[in-house]
C-alpha cells in the first residue's frame, strides 16, 4: 500500500502578506507545491490529499487540479475556523483556523494508510521524500511509531524576520525525546536566538535538530489528534489567537507513551518562503536545480 500525502495549504501567511501557497516560483510558473507532489510521486507516495480554506477553493481549482488531473489520485479537504465541537461558539475575532494538528485531523476521512504531512511553503527535496516513503511503507496502520524529518537549524532562518520551528531533543537512537514550539526564533551573526515564555532570551548556535513539519503518522494519530483538539478548544474557544500545533500533541503522546517518533536523517537543502523578501532566493535555488537536470521544466511536461 502507498503512503498518502497530506498537504498543509490553508495557512492565511499573515507574515508573507498573501496567499503564498500559490506563488509562481519555478521556470514554468511552477509552485513550490508543485514540486513537492513531484517529489512525493516519484519516491513512492499514491494520493495526494489538500487540505485548504473554501475562500480559496476557485483559485485552487484553476492553479492545481486543472494541471494535475489524470497525473495523480488527488483530493481535498476543508480547514475552517468553526469546525469545533459541537455546544461551542467561536469567537468573532478569529480569523484563522486552530493550526496544524486541526490541519491534518480534517483530512482523516479521505486518509486510510499511513500519510507524511507536509506544509505547503516549504520545499523539502527528493531525499526528504524518500526517506519518509520508506519509514512509511514498513508501518502497517495501527502502529504507534511515527516520524519527522529533521534539518539543522541553521539552514532554515531567514535574513528577513523572525520564524516558527519545532526545535527537538533527540536520543543516541535517533528517537525524539522531545520538542518544543518556537514561533519567533531570529537569526543572529553565529547562530540564533529567541525569547522564552519569561521574556528571557535564549541563545542557539544554529546546529540545533528542528522541524519543518514534515511528519509520517499511520492513522492511529488521528485518534489522538480528535481527542486533543477538543480538549485544546475547549480550554481556549475565547482566544482568537490560540491554535494547537503538531509538537505539542506529538510531546503529550511521547510523554504518557503511548507513542514514539523516529527523527529522519536528510542531507537535502530546505528552503522556503515566510516573507516576500525571500523569494528571490527560492527562485534562484530552484533554477539552480532545474539547470543540473534535477527537476525537468516544464515540470509537468
Amino acid at each position: 500500500m502507498k503512503p498518502t500525502l497530506v498537504l498543509l495549504a490553508a495557512g492565511i501567511g499573515n507574515r508573507y502578506g498573501g496567499l503564498k501557497q500559490m506563488e509562481k516560483v519555478g521556470p514554468s510558473g511552477e509552485t513550490i507545491i508543485d514540486y513537492s507532489i513531484y517529489d512525493a510521486v516519484r519516491t513512492g507516495f499514491g494520493k495526494v490529499v489538500f487540505v485548504i480554506r473554501k475562500s480559496i477553493e476557485e483559485e485552487f481549482n484553476e492553479v492545481f487540479l486543472a494541471k494535475l488531473k489524470g497525473k495523480l489520485d488527488i483530493d481535498y479537504v476543508f480547514q475552517e475556523l468553526k469546525d469545533v465541537p459541537a455546544g461551542l461558539k467561536v469567537s468573532p475575532d478569529r480569523v484563522k483556523p486552530w493550526g496544524t494538528s486541526q490541519a491534518v485531523l480534517v483530512a482523516e476521512p479521505k486518509v486510510r494508510e499511513p500519510f507524511a504531512a507536509i506544509n505547503a511553503d516549504d520545499f523539502y527535496g527528493r531525499q526528504a521524500f524518500e526517506v519518509m516513503a520508506d519509514f512509511l511503507g514498513g508501518l502497517r496502520n495501527g502502529a504507534r511509531l511515527y516520524s519527522l524529518v529533521g534539518y539543522q537549524l541553521g539552514s532554515t532562518l531567514s535574513a528577513h524576520g523572525s520564524v516558527a520551528r519545532g526545535v527537538c531533543e533527540v536520543d543516541k537512537a535517533g528517537m525524539l525525546k522531545s520538542i518544543v514550539e518556537r514561533t519567533s526564533i531570529e537569526k543572529t551573526t553565529d547562530g540564533a536566538r529567541f525569547r522564552d515564555e519569561t521574556g528571557h532570551v535564549v541563545i542557539l548556535s544554529g546546529r540545533e535538530t528542528v522541524s519543518m513539519n514534515f511528519w509520517g503518522f499511520t492513522p492511529s494519530f488521528f485518534k489522538y489528534a480528535k481527542t486533543e483538539f477538543g480538549s485544546f478548544v475547549r480550554n481556549n474557544i475565547n482566544n482568537p489567537k490560540a491554535e494547537l500545533y503538531i509538537p505539542t500533541v506529538i510531546n503529550k503522546l511521547i510523554k504518557t507513551g503511548k507513542a514514539r517518533v523516529k527523527v529522519l536523517e536528510c542531507g537535502e537543502r530546505w528552503f522556503g518562503v515566510t516573507y516576500k523578501e525571500d523569494r528571490p532566493q527560492v527562485v534562484q535555488a530552484i533554477h539552480q536545480l532545474v539547470s543540473a537536470g534535477k527537476y525537468p521544466s516544464p515540470l509537468w511536461g
